[in-house]
């Protein structure tokens, strides 16, 4: 008998019921279930079935205190009955003008923010954070009754403070010009939400490998020429997730405008925009009578218009970073 013979045999052998239990089968992580069940039935309820409810509501009308089922009719009377369609396209237009001069303005403004408060021999980074920022923590009912207590040309402040300086003839009303209230409340809003995208920006630029910034310096690679070809490029994933946030924040505004210039978006809806619209169609104003079939069709609209937006930037130019990165 040969000695790898004897060795096998001295080997004990493994009961069959024993070598069974050797692979357990995976076990059942039911509780994750647990621990997302709050959260699902939360999102649920304020979200998703109200989503539900508000498509459902526009594919009915009410004829004679009945609510009858018309399918896409709503959204034909929104885009060809002139008194809706002409509402509906203003307030489409302004909107899209709110939501570019946020990208133009408050996002490069953020970008600038970070970028000197990224800087290692700036003093007092910390009292400029919490300047910059404290704005974004302040209600809206606030942020649009104080500007326009300020703007106003009876009793505000602005018209003294260009006094001061020789200029007080620039001064106009701009809250209450068509030409110039929008302008006006989209500066407000840049004013009020330009700390989100800093801190943002700013934590993303903090994240940039330290061995990254020494090899740009020891290139002679500083300053501008170091943001513009080394930093810029490596927060670009954070600076496409900050204008995908603007864009769902400017289509989803309401509260400033109509805190500053009420459910009518004055003067003469110059400044109105979807948000505005809904509330006036759905709930009715003065002598508008509410109707909420609609109210939400206009509802719907906006979604669609978010809908699209996100879409075009999760499979499209996020796509584009991860292959950039990469």
């Amino acid at each position: 008998m040969s000695q790898i013979e004897k060795l096998s045999l001295d080997v004990p052998s493994i009961p069959a019921a024993t070598a069974g239990t050797v692979r357990q089968a995976p076990a059942r992580r039911w509780y994750i279930l647990v621990f997302l069940a709050p959260a699902l039935l939360v999102y649920s309820a304020l979200m998703v079935i109200p989503l539900a409810d508000t498509l459902r509501l526009s594919l009915y009308r009410k004829v004679d205190q009945t609510s009858v089922f018309v399918g896409f009719a709503n959204f034909g009377r929104l885009f060809g009955d002139p008194n809706w369609s002409v509402h509906f396209w203003q307030a489409l237009v302004n909107n899209i003008y709110f939501f570019i001069f946020h990208l133009l303005l408050q996002n490069p403004i953020g970008i600038a923010l970070a970028a000197l408060l990224s800087l290692p021999k700036l003093r007092g980074r910390s009292f400029y954070r919490t300047a910059f920022f404290l704005p974004t923590m302040l209600s809206f009912v606030i942020v649009g009754f104080t500007w326009k207590l300020i703007l106003s040309p009876i009793w505000g402040v602005a018209p003294t403070l260009l006094g001061f300086v020789g200029l007080k003839s620039l001064f106009h009303p701009w809250l209450g010009l068509e030409s110039s209230a929008l302008t006006t409340l989209a500066l407000i809003s840049v004013w009020q939400f330009v700390g989100i995208p800093m801190m943002l920006i700013y934590a993303a630029m903090l994240s940039i490998p330290e061995e990254v910034i020494e090899a740009a310096e020891l290139d002679n690679v500083t300053g501008f020429a170091q943001f513009w070809k080394i930093k810029l490029p490596l927060i670009l994933p954070t600076i496409g997730m900050c204008s995908i946030l603007t864009f769902v924040g400017n289509f989803n505004a309401f509260d400033l405008i109509y805190t500053a210039q009420g459910a009518l978006a004055g003067p003469n809806y110059s400044t109105d925009i979807l948000g505005t619209f809904l509330f006036r169609t759905f709930f009715g104003n003065q002598l508008q009578l509410g109707d909420p079939n609609m109210g939400a069709t206009i509802a719907t609209m906006m979604f669609l218009i978010i809908l699209i937006g996100v879409s075009i930037y999760l499979f499209g130019v996020q796509q584009r970073m991860r292959r950039y990165q990469l």
